[in-house]
């Protein structure tokens, strides 16, 4: 079987040998999103509430591009670099999964790239 490439230009291009997402049949997985700029590269938001909100957006921009959308989320890991931050990134992830949310899991680490405060990637499917 083959899989697509998943591209879009409302988030960030994938930095390294990656792709934003890839489709197989109905299946989507999409890369570690961090609150990059599209256009600047730079990490935006000043905490992790802030920067989780862009990291849904281009979350749900590379569904969208991949014929699907944030309803079709099976399952969302979140990374924080403070687990002290969930609260407030909860109120934000709630905004994006209003119903019926997702299996998701959260891990605490010490560093993401770019020095970003929070990130996210997921496994969907088309719908």
């Amino acid at each position: 079987m083959t899989f697509d490439i998943i591209r879009t230009q409302h988030a960030p291009a994938a930095g390294g040998p990656c792709s934003q997402g890839v489709r197989f049949g109905e299946l989507i997985l999409t890369s570690l999103q961090i609150a990059l700029d599209p256009q600047t590269g730079r990490v935006q938001g000043q905490d992790h509430a802030e920067q989780m909100h862009r990291c849904l957006c281009h979350l749900q921009a590379i569904l969208e591009a991949a014929g699907s959308s944030l309803a079709g989320a099976l399952k969302v890991t979140v990374y924080l670099t403070d687990l002290a931050a969930l609260e407030a990134v909860d109120k934000v992830y709630a905004d994006f999964f209003p119903v019926d949310s997702p299996a998701r899991t959260v891990i605490a680490v010490s560093e993401l790239p770019g020095g970003a405060l929070a990130a996210v990637e997921a496994v969907a499917v088309r719908h």
